[in-house]
């Protein structure tokens, strides 16, 4: 069987909420939330790759177990590469630190295209069902083959037509080799103009399939999603 585990990258210097790891949701850090959640889907160890030492302190204290990284790496990915160089896994998980209601169900899920041999990174979408969604370039859209690869993804409304459209979760699934075959590609023009890395593997080359889910999990990006989510828990 194959090895897996989960890594959650996390940073205090958020734009629109700064501190968002460490925002108190219930009694509890925010990032203790998404690691007790993940937990639950029973996939591995589950580790936090965080840029700063305080939220490596509560993780810790909460019984968790997180790896301090360089605090100027571009990107989540980079982030969970460095705190997973050195380990023997063969599929690590990216979920990512603000999801504090994450069904773990949702976890086990991503795993599901990996089964090919043929993919490297795997992934999860869901049906957008309001109609402005599809405009909103904060809505992410995939655009997917019959077998469920991904063709590509943008900000645009895209694929034109009356066909479903679907939104991306920002959840992944490595391979450990095309992990670190990604982190070591340069930015790429189409990652850098849409502003999505997950482009960057498309255009070397690199296989994504997805996994359709029935709704996106709650994301805090915002004071406001964080009052939600105090008000839901």
């Amino acid at each position: 069987m194959e090895k897996s585990a989960i890594f959650i990258p996390a940073r205090m210097g958020s734009t629109r909420l700064p501190g968002k790891p460490l925002a108190d949701i219930g009694g509890k850090p925010m990032i203790v939330r998404v690691m007790e959640q993940a937990k639950k889907a029973g996939l591995g160890e589950v580790i936090v790759a965080c840029a700063e030492m305080e939220i490596k302190e509560a993780v810790e204290k909460s019984g968790g177990k997180a790896i301090l990284t360089p605090a100027d790496l571009p990107s989540g990915t980079d982030r969970i590469y460095y705190a997973a160089r050195n380990m023997q896994h063969d599929i690590i998980i990216n979920l990512q630190g603000d999801m504090p209601m994450i069904d773990p169900a949702l976890l086990q899920k991503v795993l599901e295209p990996l089964k090919n041999p043929l993919v490297d990174i795997a992934t999860l979408v869901t049906p957008i069902k309001d109609a402005a969604a599809k405009a909103n370039p904060n809505k992410v859209k995939a655009i997917l083959a019959q077998d469920g690869r991904a063709l590509y993804f943008t900000r645009a409304a895209a694929p034109h037509g009356d066909d479903e459209f679907y939104y991306h979760i920002g959840i992944y699934a490595y391979r450990t080799k095309a992990l670190e075959k990604f982190v070591s590609l340069p930015p790429s023009p189409l990652e850098k103009l849409e502003k999505l890395e997950q482009l960057r593997a498309l255009e070397a080359g690199m296989r994504i399939d997805v996994a359709i889910v029935k709704a996106e999990p709650l994301g805090v990006d915002t004071p406001e999603d964080l009052e939600k989510v105090r008000n839901l828990l």
